[in-house]
């Protein structure tokens, strides 16, 4: 069988920096070792921090428990209250938030501060996008579909600033905001999606073009790896999630000679290689 990788496919910047990060720490032994929510989306390597003794905190109330130890802020950044938690129980702030999403945070707070209303295109109830909500001085909005988007309303004295997740379907985000400009608001749209989700896009969708059989690597609560794999299957009718080699149990058409590989930004390069061996000598 013939694989085409993807150049993109793996760990993003934003990723790698803040998994280094937690294995930096581990190094120090400077006491216990948090993260506030899983460092990435990628259940095998949280798993193996867990099992080097970093332990997960899921809340702000239990959050509110700690007396010690380092707290280790998840790549998808937390809303600022969580900052201020950290701060008031006396705790030490390890900050891994991926410099994009960090951009976000300071535009919305600054839009925010000046009467801005915020609308934030995104899956709502994503942690990063729960962050980007924490730094608002004003309630913002979140929508992700045209049906979301066409019922939108807001104040019409006041200026709304868009902004994105930085790993939402670029088409998508332009053919939203298009939506919700002819409503006539004043509006002013910060396209916030990184360069990296934008290159892995586009690589995705010309590869699935070319391909039998595409398969998109990454974990289940991954949303660029979602983004990734709805891209693919409106290319490729042939198109499998695979989240672990698990997932390789597949019966592919016997026409397939050419399969396609792409990863999230959360997979490590160790899945994604053995995912296109295993492609290589079983298929």
């Amino acid at each position: 069988m013939e694989v085409l990788l993807a150049k993109t496919a793996g760990f993003c910047f934003g990723v790698k920096r803040a998994v280094d990060t937690v294995y930096e720490q581990i190094r120090k032994q400077e006491g216990k070792i948090y993260t506030f929510g899983p460092i990435i989306h990628n259940e095998q390597v949280v798993q193996d921090l867990e099992e080097k003794g970093v332990t997960v905190i899921s809340s702000a109330e239990e959050l509110e428990t700690l007396t010690a130890g380092t707290v280790i802020i998840r790549s998808h950044g937390v809303p600022k209250r969580i900052y201020e938690i950290i701060e008031r129980r006396g705790l030490r702030c390890v900050d891994a938030t991926c410099p994009f999403v960090k951009r976000i945070h300071r535009i919305v707070e600054q839009e925010s501060a000046v009467g801005k209303q915020i609308l934030i295109i995104g899956n709502a109830g994503h942690p990063e996008v729960e962050g980007i909500m924490g730094w608002s001085h004003t309630p913002a909005k979140v929508v992700e579909t045209r049906e979301e988007i066409a019922d939108l309303t807001f104040d019409r004295s006041k200026s709304v600033c868009i902004v994105s997740q930085t790993t939402f379907n670029y088409n998508k985000f332009q053919e939203l905001v298009e939506i919700f400009a002819e409503k006539g608001y004043d509006i002013s749209v910060v396209n916030t999606i990184c360069n990296a989700t934008e290159e892995r896009q586009t690589e995705a969708r010309e590869i699935a073009a070319k391909v039998d059989a595409m398969m998109v690597i990454g974990g289940r609560h991954s949303s660029n790896t979602r983004k990734l794999y709805e891209i693919c299957s409106g290319v490729c009718a042939n198109t499998y999630f695979v989240q672990a080699l698990d997932d390789l149990h597949l019966d592919l058409p016997a026409s397939v000679r050419l399969v396609g590989i792409t990863a999230g930004a959360s997979t490590p390069n160790k899945i994604i290689e053995e995912v296109q061996r295993n492609v290589r000598i079983n298929f």
